[in-house]
């Protein structure tokens, strides 16, 4: 199939554009990998250090036998659901190692936060500046530099962009991502988001909430609704980074153990081949811009208008919000999957999964067919389902969706563009996730109401408040400030007021996630306030334009008015609460180097 021009063209705008700095990347990766290996670079009382913990048989295999050697770098905790599972792992990896003549060692072990406990409480600042921190700890791991490949486990929201972005900086390695796929479906996400609203109009209480949400989140595995988690294993499988179909098997289910095995046996397999694809040459331009089109098609995360921006530029490769929203033009979306629709990801991995939107956005012309991945037969071998067959796997065409109602295909899309769209104006710029929204609240205008926080507009919406049309603005929110949380507290009572027929929205230089509801949120609005963003010269009743159709976002105040206001600055007392306690502290000189929300909100540029 022909590649549709706009996806050419906004993927040569791209090579155009990080011409200098892709170079200069590749240039390094082929130097790193032009070196001896390890074992035979470094000194001798550097390789025993190394291999010092290892079983006899181990080391002289490495050492004397010149075997392959694989760094495990590993996110497991036993907090995080999805997590958990990772556990048992390694020890599955390093005997597949072993049966393949290899070995295998856990490099690193990196940080984990659950943003689901977290939530809407102090620890939510450090969450998107733990993504940064994984990418350092990957570093740390891998800079012992004995390692010939690497596998990386991890899921979810946070972890997988910065183990993506530590790897990145170690390009010369061939990379297989492991995953550990998603709990089975317990309390369907629309019963739990009905008690949610319950609750926040006092109609039920703590023990009600609580039932509901054990009842959701219940077992090992990833959350089930389609948030930034398994958008982080949607974009894997585009990018041709896991074992083909390993996105979304269930932890508890055999065909696990055997895709984490097949992980081992497809990193070797790029050794053993000779074939030179490292993680760095595979994640190129076209690369990147496939998991744009796979996340547009899916309605996944806004935080990946985030998180991508920095993977991409890890590799040298420097992409924008407009290429996200002229890639929306024509990318259909593709699938409905909880917060775009009622469906699960279980739901959706049997109706045909993330193979089947590849095949979908491949055959239109909408994916780079033409790309490196892991596996040798490329990026085809992600349009097929893996299978136990006997002691081993086998592949199988995904043939037409299982149900309509949750994928259809590119001919037949829920919507011809995707789920994602860029506001520009007088208020800066941001996005919206469009696809969740209903139609009919796709265009807002109502007077502005300023908090400075998410505990200010929790606290007016409990006093009765915010009964009537309004534009909800929390600044003070973006990486400079304190540390851009996601704000999953507000979704309830904004939707409260929407239910009761009141036209709102929410604007905001803070996130929203990939679980960003029903109601209009204009979100990562960059310059951020703390920066001298626009949103520091709103005034309470100022009346804000969100138009989703035009792709505006505007304060309707006159221009010379609009010029002359002195913007607002945060408080002391607010910044000394952004700054001090649990661990706030150690965080500071990232959220002063942190970069705008367009430009990744990196930390280490």
């Amino acid at each position: 199939m022909k590649l549709h021009p706009v996806l050419e063209a906004v993927t040569q705008r791209i090579r155009e554009r990080s011409a200098p700095t892709r170079s200069a990347y590749l240039a390094r990766i082929a130097a790193a990998a032009d070196r001896d290996r390890g074992a035979d670079r470094l000194g001798c009382a550097n390789v025993a250090h190394a291999f010092a913990g290892l079983p006899e048989n181990d080391k002289f295999r490495v050492v004397a036998e010149r075997a392959p050697n694989i760094a495990i770098v590993n996110s497991y905790n036993d907090m995080l659901s999805a997590h958990a599972p990772f556990g048992s792992f390694p020890n599955i990896i390093k005997d597949e190692a072993r049966k393949h003549g290899a070995t295998a060692q856990v490099a690193a072990g990196v940080p984990a936060m659950c943003d689901g406990v977290t939530q809407g409480t102090a620890g939510m600042e450090l969450s998107l500046f733990s993504r940064d921190t994984i990418a350092m700890a990957t570093a740390v791991g891998l800079t012992h530099d004995v390692f010939d490949a690497a596998l990386m486990l991890g899921i979810c929201d946070k972890i997988v962009p910065g183990l993506l972005i530590g790897a990145l900086h170690f390009g010369h390695l061939p990379t297989v991502f492991v995953p550990g796929g998603p709990m089975p479906s317990g309390l369907s996400n629309n019963e739990k988001a009905r008690v949610r609203e319950q609750a926040a109009q006092g109609l039920v209480g703590r023990a009600e909430l609580l039932e509901a949400e054990s009842k959701a989140y219940h077992s090992p595995g990833t959350c089930t609704f389609y948030g930034t988690a398994n958008s982080n294993q949607m974009l894997m499988e585009a990018m041709g980074l896991h074992v083909p179909g390993s996105a979304f098997v269930q932890p508890q289910k055999q065909l696990r153990e055997e895709l984490t095995r097949e992980a081992v046996r497809t990193a070797l397999g790029i050794l053993k081949g000779r074939r030179f694809a490292p993680i760095g040459q595979l994640v190129d331009e076209r690369c990147i811009v496939n998991a744009m089109a796979a996340l547009l098609a899916t309605g996944g995360s806004t935080n990946h208008l985030i998180h991508w921006v920095a993977v991409a530029r890890a590799a040298g490769i420097v992409i924008d919000w407009d290429d996200f929203d002229r890639l929306s033009d024509v990318v259909p979306l593709l699938s409905r999957v909880y917060p775009n629709g009622s469906a699960d990801v279980n739901a959706f991995q049997e109706a045909g999964g993330p193979g089947y939107v590849i095949r979908e956005l491949l055959d239109a012309g909408l994916m780079h067919e033409d790309v490196l991945t892991v596996r040798e037969g490329g990026l085809r071998e992600y349009t097929r389902e893996p299978y136990a067959q006997g002691e081993g796997l086998a592949w199988r065409p995904i043939g037409a969706s299982r149900d309509d109602s949750v994928v259809r295909p590119a001919a037949q899309p829920f919507s011809p563009t995707g789920g994602l769209k860029l506001l520009t104006g007088n208020l800066g710029r941001c996005v919206i996730k469009v696809s969740a929204v209903p139609a009919d609240r796709h265009v807002i205008e109502a007077p502005a109401r300023i908090f400075d926080s998410q505990e200010a507009l929790l606290g007016a919406f409990k006093a009765g408040e915010m009964e009537r049309d309004l534009v909800c603005v929390v600044r003070w929110q973006g990486p400079r400030a304190n540390g851009m949380p996601e704000l999953h507290k507000l979704t309830p009572p904004l939707a409260v007021l929407q239910g009761k027929g009141f036209r709102v929205a929410l604007v905001t230089d803070g996130r929203m996630s990939g679980a960003s509801g029903k109601v209009p949120a204009a979100i990562h609005v960059s310059p951020e306030a703390a920066a001298g963003g626009p949103l520091a010269r709103l005034r309470d009743g100022d009346v804000v334009r969100l138009d989703g159709v035009a792709g505006t976002l505007q304060a309707l105040v006159d221009a010379a008015e609009w010029d002359a206001r002195t913007p607002a600055t945060i408080s002391d007392a607010q910044r000394d609460a952004n700054g001090l306690g649990l661990g706030r502290e150690l965080f500071a000189g990232m959220r002063r180097n942190a970069l705008a929300a367009e430009e990744g909100a990196c930390t280490w540029l």
